[in-house]
């Protein structure tokens, strides 16, 4: 990452598959990825156990 910044965790977009960093990294791409896009679910690329989130209603997913 450009400035010594660090990602706390990478989420994959479920519906494209794109990678961003998470809403608590600098820059919080994940989210902005959601509010060009309208894909609402992400899932952590590297969680146990697995771990999904929901845009549109700002939860967690079980399953």
């Amino acid at each position: 990452m450009p400035s010594g910044l660090t990602w706390s965790q990478l989420l994959s977009c479920t519906t494209c598959g794109w990678v961003a960093c998470s809403d608590d990294s600098p820059g919080g791409h994940a989210r902005a990825h959601y509010e060009e896009t309208d894909h609402p679910v992400v899932a952590a690329l590297v969680s146990e156990p697995p771990w999904r989130w929901c845009y549109v209603h700002g939860r967690a997913l079980r399953g």
